[in-house]
């Protein structure tokens, strides 16, 4: 078994800080980046169209670990003691419940087949060597077979991919959408489809392997080296016999040894989109490489299935270009899909909207970032204004908010804020603050805390997504057992969590039901209410914003002080008032309609007077 040391770094290192430290050294970049002005500082004060709404509230769930109701978790358990979720724990009441809750769009996480330590071989699929598998249950971004699905997630093995198309059904007979993953920069070692159409080439099939570089090869190679594992990798399977890999391929993480390090991702092949790394990334595009068509068709193989949309992993380390001759064809076929980018280096952000064709981009490196710093008792609310005027401030739409998914550690855990409520007005803000998607992880909103080391994963704060494990506070809410159904009614859980949960559901329905917040305009007003301290507050750690469409007016205030209320008055510019089409020489009521029952009658040019607890907020409603 690793050292603890060794596999926090190994977590570290894995896709978030790996993007981060590219990014620092500039080695993270498109062959062909478009390039941009700099966005003035302004406020964003335009009337968006209102016949349509880019609030989605997608909800991720981890389906390996969903319907798990075993409580076992023994760290480096394999699948039959500490058991597995399957696709039919995802019930027609499941998903109602999730409906109910205000969810538009279900990312189911890990669908795809990928390397695992559990034999499967008894089911004509190939047994993965454990050398190059992290955790017995293996990383979802390790794909084995891009046409096939994890065989964990079936009761009927040979049945696997008719119980996925099940749950397709299920979902949109519950008017949910569904989102899965699409992991286009790397698969495991011991990539082989098993369960590819007739007539379909498999990856790396027609490949030269003598050839360092070939644009038409789908794998890098160096040529007459053997892959070596990396020093310091132990797993719970004794493996029959060593790992060969010859000639090696290059890592996923564009490492082009043979012998990667234990912190970088071994256990995947970098796929070829025709750049040649090794010679300062000249692109070789035309003719189109066969990775581009092999890819375009994975694509179409699951949209025609009735896949709503891809969350595509590490976008940024494909080329644009691919993205953008490959997404319109997929759009094509089937209009409605949609394309959402993990992607870490906002110099990118418009270049794989614009050129790249996504309707989506993570806004991690941006109001994340900003928010958890807040979260955190570290940052200035100043950081949410620059991350709007800089990065996002004309394609807000297209940048999706969240506070936690499987990459992110738990807000509740000692890693974050050791309390899940300090979320209360982070999250509130990254629902309103403009027209775009929102994201919730599974159990987010019962205030999972993870506080044991699982196995490959570790103790992070996050939620393993390489171990067999069973999550204590969704089990809870699904209110099940061993061998018997969920019924999915909360009906374990403590008052507090039944609280946390009201309070999301309440804060989805706002946004589902707000005309201002699903379609309406953006007004910054920290530029008039900035005054550093005063009044016993710090005014660094409150932030107002105006939402407002024809059809509603908003005045929105976060107070993200976890020990301090605020009492002030909120000014709002004549320059406002006259935006919203309102006349600033009038009184108007100022009721909230979301958490208190607060209401105010003012007049436009006195200010209006607030009154906030510790992590606080209200959404004042303007008539």
């Amino acid at each position: 078994m690793k050292t603890r040391t060794s596999v926090d770094h190994v977590l570290k290192m894995n896709r978030r800080t790996f993007s981060s430290v590219l990014v620092a050294t500039g080695l993270l970049h498109t062959v062909a980046s478009v390039a941009h002005e700099p966005i003035l500082l302004r406020m964003d004060t335009s009337e968006p169209q209102e016949e349509r709404s880019d609030k989605l509230i997608i909800y991720q769930i981890f389906t390996r670990l969903f319907g798990n109701q075993k409580t076992t978790n023994k760290p480096w358990g394999s699948r039959d003691e500490n058991g597995v979720g399957k696709f039919n724990d995802i019930t027609a009441k499941a998903l109602q419940e999730l409906k109910k809750f205000g969810v538009s769009h279900v990312w189911y996480t890990g669908i795809i087949e990928h390397a695992l330590m559990t034999d499967y071989s008894g089911f004509g699929i190939r047994k993965d060597h454990p050398a190059v598998v992290k955790g017995r249950a293996g990383s979802p971004y390790a794909i084995k077979d891009y046409y096939d699905v994890n065989p964990d997630l079936a009761v009927d093995v040979a049945n696997r991919m008719q119980e996925f198309e099940d749950l397709l059904k299920r979902s949109h007979a519950n008017e949910l959408k569904v989102i899965i993953d699409f992991v286009p920069n790397h698969v495991a070692r011991q990539y082989f489809s098993d369960a590819k159409p007739a007539g379909v080439q498999d990856l790396g099939e027609g490949d030269d392997t003598g050839k360092a570089f070939d644009p038409q090869n789908n794998f890098y190679y160096l040529p007459g080296q053997s892959f070596q594992v990396p020093a310091g990798v132990v797993t719970p399977e004794t493996p029959e016999a060593p790992y060969l890999e010859n000639p090696a391929k290059a890592t996923g993480n564009d490492v082009f040894s043979a012998q990667p390090g234990i912190n970088d991702w071994f256990e995947t092949t970098k796929l070829n989109y025709g750049v040649d790394y090794l010679n300062n990334r000249q692109p070789h595009f035309d003719p189109v490489p066969s990775t581009w068509t092999k890819m375009r068709d994975i694509l179409l193989f699951w949209a025609a299935k009735g896949v709503d949309g891809f969350r595509c992993d590490m976008a940024e380390m494909v080329p644009v270009e691919f993205w953008g001759w490959a997404i319109p064809q997929v759009k094509a076929a089937n209009p409605g899909v949609i394309f959402i980018a993990e992607i870490y280096n906002p110099q990118q952000y418009r270049n794989y909207i614009f050129t790249g064709k996504f309707d989506y981009l993570y806004d991690k490196v941006g109001l994340y970032d900003a928010l958890r710093e807040l979260m955190e008792g570290k940052g200035t609310v100043e950081k949410i204004t620059r991350v709007w005027q800089q990065e996002s401030g004309d394609y807000a739409n297209h940048m999706l908010r969240f506070l936690e998914n499987h990459d992110e550690q738990r807000i509740a855990s000692r890693f974050f804020a050791h309390d899940p409520w300090t979320a209360v007005p982070a999250m509130t803000l990254s629902t309103t603050l403009h027209t775009g998607p929102l994201m919730i992880y599974f159990g987010q909103e019962l205030g999972v805390n993870p506080t044991q080391a699982e196995g490959f994963q570790g103790e992070d704060g996050r939620t393993t997504i390489f171990d067999y494990w069973g999550i204590p506070e969704y089990q809870a809410w699904t209110n099940g057992s061993e061998g018997k159904p969920a019924l999915f009614n909360g009906g374990k859980l403590t008052d507090d969590q039944k609280e946390l949960r009201k309070f999301y559901q309440q804060l989805n329905q706002l946004a589902n039901g707000s005309h201002a917040i699903r379609t309406g305009a953006f007004y910054d007003l920290q530029y008039v209410n900035n005054n550093g301290q005063s009044a016993g507050y710090d005014q660094h750690r409150l932030y107002s914003y105006l939402r407002h469409s024809a059809k509603q007016k908003l005045l929105i205030v976060c107070n993200f002080d976890r020990e301090k209320p605020a009492k002030t008055t909120v000014r709002i510019p004549v320059e406002a008032w006259k935006t919203m089409k309102l006349d600033d020489a009038k009184t108007y009521s100022f009721t909230d309609i979301f958490r208190t029952k607060t209401k105010l009658k003012v007049a436009a040019r006195a200010g209006v007077p607030v009154e906030l607890p510790p992590l606080g907020v209200l959404v004042l409603e303007i008539k």
